[in-house]
């Protein structure tokens, strides 16, 4: 069957085809129906089934597979490698989940975890949906009132945590964090069990704070089984940023999760059991949950959990993990890539790439020069995918375990995964657009499929008002991002809806006039806001930091390089996508996760305040765009 007939079918025989795929996980109790879409725009999905996502991601395997490796743990900030294999981890789990068990959680109760990239984190996650618990993941080194906030949403009983995270040799204290958060944050916690890794001293809290190695060796012969819940269980929340600057809590499913997961790892990613993937996220993000952690697991494959840079030892260390444990698979930012692009080309010739398979890219519009960049340099096919927080798998990409003769194109995500209808909307008159090079808004036909957010944690009206209200009596879910299809059939993104920057009256994507700043071979990276303008409304101004930062080293430099980018706008999309300045930069401001702090940028430009800027990576950025404003 053709990419295009399976992708019809899993949509016109919706429940047919979801049928097929809950058949790659194991079920306590089969499901009675498929799909209840009697509550629009709300969907349940395989109702009636009972099963443990702990169970299908390490259980089933041991049996098996034994002795492979399934989670290696490797830091290049404290220089450890940890391996555990199948049969190990699934010792482990259950001894994580007598700790949380003697605590109190069981099913329902939430437990937030708020860790670095170790072992310890990956076993927490899995015991914690082992007892039917909902883990709630922050992003380690988030600030005390961000965590405060998280803390108060979920509510949880239990949080785990470590002493501290590692970041370019510099140790980032997190109990001090830890405990602020819990000082402010109006929900009190029970317990707190701490993982001490000997980075940085961690004063325990007496009666509340639990040493997570001493109460280990006090279950470690303890049989904790799964906890069976139902398909449409809560089986985490996690956080993303809301336009009300309140996060909202995702909150995904069991069943639906796991078999949505299940299958992408097939079609999608081609991964199979005994393969190894390497994911360079966090887990605090929803690329590390779906695919540190629970892809790969649920596929029977290795995962490698990493904590470090791209750059450090050197920008040859992905390649080396690469070659020294035969990954298959790897899933890594267009951002990462762009980082590596300013490095020593020899880094990417020095090692053995002959295992990887693919190498795929998401978490931001990839653009084309980079995609071309990253291919040619290690010989690979780069496979790029759209998709958000809230749908927990892609929506967007070239599904090459179904059609292995499907191309990519640079610049694309390519086409819609099984089970998303992906329609782009006239954002005034919410037509459906049906002819090539078209811009609408992207959304998705209701119901989302399997693995896709339930609700917001909590606020079941939040969830309609947000994603379904968009369009007048149309059960649409908005993913407030622009984009193209083109006569293949092709999408490209073009940045968010409330990106678009209007200038005398021609609409405008930022993505589009990055794509287009990007073509320069002397752009390494690029941010593009609109700044308000008395005579246009508002005009494009571009923030670009140089491949070879000496071209920009003097006014004169300066100058030359900042028409020579404007030419290339023209040549790309036409004076109207011009920007009105090119600003040079060493650094662009961004979250740690890698996100442009679009905003932030904007308000310098208009000499506002940039508002919280509690996530970003390098707070030195700021003045350095201030610098350049002013120059």
């Amino acid at each position: 069957m053709t990419y295009a007939e399976l992708h019809q079918r899993s949509l016109h025989d919706r429940d047919a085809y979801w049928r097929e795929q809950a058949q790659r996980i194991d079920w306590h109790r089969p499901f009675h129906k498929v799909c209840d879409t009697s509550h629009p725009p709300f969907a349940k999905w395989f109702v009636g089934g009972q099963l443990n996502l702990c169970h299908n991601a390490v259980d089933r395997h041991v049996p098996h597979r034994p002795d492979q490796p399934a989670l290696i743990a490797i830091s290049t900030e404290t220089n450890t490698e940890r391996t555990l294999s199948y049969g190990q981890l699934y010792v482990e789990v259950q001894r994580m989940a007598a700790v949380l068990r003697q605590q109190g959680v069981g099913k329902g109760d939430r437990v937030l975890i708020y860790m670095p990239m170790i072992a310890e984190a990956v076993i927490a996650m899995l015991a914690t949906v082992r007892l039917g618990a909902l883990h709630s993941v922050v992003f380690g080194g988030f600030a005390a009132h961000s965590l405060a906030s998280r803390i108060d949403d979920a509510m949880p009983k239990v949080i785990v945590s470590a002493d501290a995270g590692s970041r370019g040799g510099k140790v980032i204290p997190y109990k001090p964090l830890l405990d602020e958060a819990l000082y402010l944050s109006r929900h009190k916690v029970d317990k707190v069990v701490m993982v001490h890794r000997g980075l940085s001293p961690a004063g325990m809290v007496k009666g509340r704070d639990i040493d997570y190695r001493a109460a280990r060796e006090e279950v470690m012969d303890e049989v904790v089984p799964c906890v069976w819940v139902d398909a449409n269980h809560p089986s985490y929340t996690l956080y993303t940023s809301g336009t009300t600057g309140k996060p909202k809590g995702v909150q995904r499913d069991t069943g639906g999760h796991a078999v949505a997961l299940a299958a992408s790892m097939d079609q999608l990613f081609c991964g199979k059991p005994g393969e190894t993937f390497f994911c360079t996220s966090d887990i605090g993000w929803v690329v590390g949950h779906s695919y540190i952690v629970y892809g790969p697991l649920l596929a029977g494959m290795s995962t490698i959990v990493y904590e470090g840079l791209p750059i450090r030892p050197d920008a040859a260390i992905w390649w080396k993990l690469v070659e020294q444990h035969q990954v298959s698979v790897m899933f890594s930012a267009p951002t990462a890539v762009r980082v590596l692009k300013k490095q020593d080309p020899d880094c990417l010739k020095r090692h053995d790439l002959s295992s990887l398979k693919h190498l795929f890219l998401a978490g931001e519009p990839l653009d084309e020069p980079t995609a071309k960049w990253i291919s040619d340099a290690i010989g690979k096919p780069i496979i790029d995918n759209y998709w958000q927080t809230e749908t927990g798998w892609p929506i967007l990409s070239v599904p090459r375990g179904i059609d292995p003769s499907l191309q990519t194109r640079f610049g694309s995500p390519g086409f819609a995964m099984p089970g998303y209808d992906v329609r782009l909307l006239d954002d005034q008159t919410g037509e459906v657009l049906t002819q090539p090079d078209q811009k609408g808004v992207l959304t998705l036909g209701y119901p989302l499929p399997p693995g896709c957010l339930q609700t917001v944690w909590g606020d079941d009206q939040r969830f309609v008002k947000t994603y379904w209200s968009s369009f007048a009596n149309q059960p649409v879910y908005n993913t407030f991002d622009w984009g193209v299809r083109d006569a293949d059939g092709y999408h490209f993104i073009l940045g968010r809806t409330d990106d678009v920057i209007n200038v005398a009256g021609h609409r405008l994507g930022t993505r589009e006039i990055e794509e287009a700043v990007s073509a320069h071979p002397a752009v390494a990276e690029v941010a593009v806001v609109g700044v308000a303008d008395e005579l246009k409304g508002q005009v494009a101004r571009a923030f670009v930091v140089c491949r070879d930062p000496a071209r920009v080293a003097d006014e004169a430099g300066r100058k030359a390089l900042e028409a020579e980018v404007m030419q290339t706008v023209d040549q790309q999309i036409g004076a109207v996508g011009r920007p009105a300045r090119v600003h040079f930069v060493n650094v662009l401001p961004k979250t740690r996760s890698g996100k442009l702090l679009r905003r932030a940028i904007q308000a310098v430009c208009e000499g506002r305040a940039t508002g919280d800027l509690t996530t970003i990576e390098d707070p030195s950025a700021i003045q350095a765009l201030l610098e350049a404003v002013q120059r």
